[in-house]
């Protein structure tokens, strides 16, 4: 699951913990902070589930080949994702939380990509706890920033990714297409959620655009 930074929406630079506050606007920490902390970055995120989640509905009669690549690659896309809004958190324990999130989604990645021929529960396991642990950091970093703006979204969409886990973990893995079907139907709808989490996301920058001058140098 993906989520927003950890604190209200900030509309200019922040040079981030440790830095100066003049840090150069070029500076790589300070690029990588404001593209974590977009709201389109959000929205790619949630593409970059939807997308996967839509192939593996429309060609359920993929080889194991094809469906463990296609699932190594969403996974290892995913940890890029979740590693870039690393650098968005203010909080240095919503940071760790979202860094073992993306730690978790690429190791999940190499080794569908490792193995490509494994079976169907092979892959039902990994996908199960990537998104069972990745639900659970993702209401711990919820729960944590009270300040966080839309957290009822964040807490709904750790709730998905914590009962996908959880269905998918505990399925019998007699039916390779239906558990096809129902990775598939899961990655669906938890895009669907990022994509409301984006979309609620640049509500509240735009609010906070709204009542503060805006930094020409900023994205948002």
């Amino acid at each position: 699951m993906t989520e927003p930074h950890g604190s209200a929406p900030h509309t200019g630079p922040d040079p981030g913990p440790g830095r100066s506050g003049s840090a150069p606007p070029g500076d790589p920490v300070v690029i990588l902070d404001r593209v974590g902390a977009s709201w389109t970055w959000l929205l790619g995120s949630a593409v970059a589930t939807l997308i996967p989640g839509i192939l593996v509905l429309v060609w359920p009669e993929e080889t194991l080949h094809v469906l463990a690549v296609l699932l190594g690659l969403y996974l290892l896309v995913i940890g890029g994702f979740r590693f870039v809004s690393v650098f968005g958190h203010r909080e240095q324990g919503n940071r760790f939380a979202t860094l073992l999130i993306a730690v978790l989604y690429v190791l999940a990645g190499v080794l569908c990509l490792r193995n490509p021929m494994q079976t169907i529960a092979a892959l039902s396991l990994i996908l199960g706890v990537v998104w069972l642990v990745s639900g659970v950091l993702t209401a711990y970093t919820a729960l944590s920033s009270r300040d966080l703006p839309h957290r009822g979204f964040v807490l709904c969409g750790a709730a998905i990714g914590i009962i996908a886990g959880i269905v998918v973990l505990a399925l019998p893995t007699e039916s390779a297409r239906a558990l096809t079907r129902l990775l598939g139907l899961w990655m669906v709808l938890i895009g669907l959620v990022e994509l409301a989490i984006a979309f609620a996301w640049r509500s509240a920058l735009r609010r906070a655009v709204s009542v503060t001058p805006r930094d020409p140098a900023s994205p948002y």
